[in-house]
């Protein structure tokens, strides 16, 4: 899924499915490109140390932990869920656009 070429919502929660909710902790992301992806992280994984080690980061979600639902089918198949985390993504992404630094975003639209 990119943010530069049409998303849908429908993208948004194939990406989401791809996690597994009960073996790690998930990481949404935004590169500089626009394209979103989602990493499984280490247990009490800390978001900077994910930025430091992905240069290309331009957007982030706060981290997903494992158990608590975010990430995974049933994740992906709460409409208003996968919608508000697409709503935001593309406004931080319009908002991102033309600065240098991370966006890390605290709340959903």
């Amino acid at each position: 899924m990119n943010l530069n070429q049409q998303p849908t919502v429908d993208q948004l929660a194939r990406i989401l499915a791809a996690g597994r909710d009960n073996l790690d902790d998930h990481i949404l992301w935004v590169c500089k490109r626009g394209d979103v992806h989602i990493d499984a992280l280490a247990n009490d994984a800390d978001g900077e140390d994910f930025e430091r080690t992905h240069p290309e980061l331009r957007a982030r979600m706060p981290i997903y932990r494992r158990g608590k639902g975010y990430v995974g089918k049933k994740a992906a198949a709460d409409r208003q869920f996968v919608n508000d985390v697409f709503q935001t993504l593309n406004r931080e992404w319009n908002l991102s656009q033309g600065q240098g630094q991370v966006r890390r975003i605290a709340s959903y639209c």
